[in-house]
């Protein structure tokens, strides 16, 4: 019966590893010193590692760092990674070692024994193809890791940015399909003036809108890469031309313009631009909690509550109350925009604690970037087709309320000034009657400008017609 187990040596020792496992020694002992959250790295995070090993090897390939044989072996099981192949191998808890040094080495080891094996070599050989040596060759955690960082913040948001767009595309349907709603505006919770239903989703469209174009502005900072800069930035144990030929290689790789950063000791010390990214998921994710209230208000009821828009019913909202249907996709949201909110939260404090020449703790802000960016694409992607899109409104509840505002008598502010208007007001709630009843009864305003100036439609779109 062949052994469950094989056994490496790194510089502290023998280690036994599980005999199948593509990785080794130094990830096996990760493995055992962090078994913090069962979380695994993002596959993204992967991609962007597997991209970085493919990109650095057929540029020392071709600089005559390692033989054409190696780099063809190494290149071919990083794009296996690319194509999907081997994630269960990378076996790192998102908490880990600081800088991400465990889950590098997961990826050196990984490509380091399935490259031996398209050579014939046996699983923890290391003599064809060696992690540190070959596959990691001109390359530290500390260029390798940053670099990976924000390349893999920028293959999720390219995930993102669809679900962006058509979620403002949805809003500004509805706002089309609304734009003859009348409803009463409502602010602190009170009736204001009115507005149409169409007027308030398009907001809405605006609102993700902007989210989405911050996030677009924001991550460009992210296309600027350390590859290159090696242990401090100095770039030691590189060829002169390594830097330039692999982030060429790179950019293509990702299909997308990377460049390499002006000054490879900032790109090491600085994680600024993960604080920018996920600053402006914060954002959406706030505007998104906001909007998801308002659909709750809008859609509370049926009978006891506002009642002036229909969500689509998705499922049962109660084990005990019959009939009973719950707004579950923007509480979802809401959920889900708190995480981000707190995720954020813990890259600020990530980012702000680096110290002289790197910021260890990377791995911390690389998995809630990547979290973040993940949850509201599939949260935003499921609200956005199931339930914005089949959004319908109740349009007598709306009318009710548009003409039973008692804000319709701001209105009359430049015909009879704000203390008669206020009085009627007083009137109107007090009597339980509308105010244009009240108006007609004392004869504020003839017929003619009761229907004109008290009419909610012309209220929406301002405009002063005073004679």
């Amino acid at each position: 019966m062949p052994s469950m187990i094989r056994t490496e040596t790194d510089s502290l020792g023998p280690v036994e590893v599980p005999a199948s496992a593509l990785y080794g020694a130094q990830t096996t002992r990760a493995v055992a010193n962090f078994p913090i959250s069962g979380m695994k790295a993002s596959p993204f995070l992967i991609r962007a590692l597997a991209m970085i090993k493919l990109a650095a090897a057929e540029a020392n390939a071709e600089l005559g760092l390692i033989t054409p044989e190696q780099g063809r072996a190494i290149a071919q099981a990083a794009q296996e990674v690319l194509d999907g192949k081997h994630h269960e191998h990378f076996v790192v808890d998102v908490f880990q070692a600081g800088a991400g040094v465990s889950l590098h080495m997961n990826t050196n080891e990984v490509l380091a024994n399935r490259a031996g094996q398209i050579l014939g070599e046996p699983l923890g050989t290391y003599k064809k193809i060696h992690p540190n040596d070959h596959v990691n060759y001109g390359q530290s955690t500390n260029d390798v890791f940053p670099t990976a960082m924000r390349l893999s913040a920028l293959l999720a948001l390219e995930e993102l940015h669809p679900v962006l767009d058509s979620l403002t595309s949805s809003f500004s349907k509805k706002a089309d399909e609304f734009k003859d709603i009348l409803k009463a505006g409502r602010t602190h919770m009170q009736d204001a003036v009115p507005i149409t239903l169409g007027q308030e989703f398009k907001a809405y469209a605006v609102a993700v809108k902007e989210a989405a174009v911050a996030i677009r502005r924001n991550a460009i900072t992210l296309h600027a890469l350390g590859l290159g800069g090696s242990a401090v930035g100095t770039g030691i144990n590189t060829h002169p031309d390594y830097r330039a030929k692999a982030v060429a290689r790179l950019a293509k790789i990702a299909k997308l313009e990377l460049h390499s950063a002006y000054d490879l000791r900032y790109a090491m010390q600085s994680c600024a631009p993960m604080a920018e990214v996920s600053g402006s998921l914060r954002t959406l994710a706030l505007e998104m909690i906001r909007i998801s209230n308002d659909l709750r208000l809008l859609s509370s009821g049926p009978n006891t509550g506002f009642n002036e828009i229909h969500l689509p019913s998705l499922q049962p909202g109660s084990s005990i109350m019959p009939g009973k249907v719950n707004p579950v996709l923007p509480e979802l949201t809401a959920m889900v925009c708190f995480q981000v909110v707190g995720n954020d939260t813990a890259t600020a404090m990530a980012v702000q604690a680096g110290q002289l020449e790197l910021n260890v703790m990377m791995p911390a802000m690389a998995h809630n970037t990547l979290q973040s960016i993940s949850i509201m694409t599939n949260t935003l992607r499921e609200l956005d087709v199931h339930c914005i899109q089949g959004i319908t409104a109740n349009k007598e509840r709306n009318a009710f309320y548009a003409s039973s505002t008692i804000a319709l008598a701001t209105a009359l502010n430049p015909y009879i000034g704000y203390r008669k208007a206020a009085e009627l007001v007083k009137e109107s709630v007090a009597s339980g009657r509308s105010i244009v009843e009240i108006a007609r009864e004392k004869k504020l305003l003839s017929e003619e400008q009761i229907a004109e100036i008290l009419d909610p439609k012309n209220m929406t779109e301002p405009h002063a017609k005073i004679s």
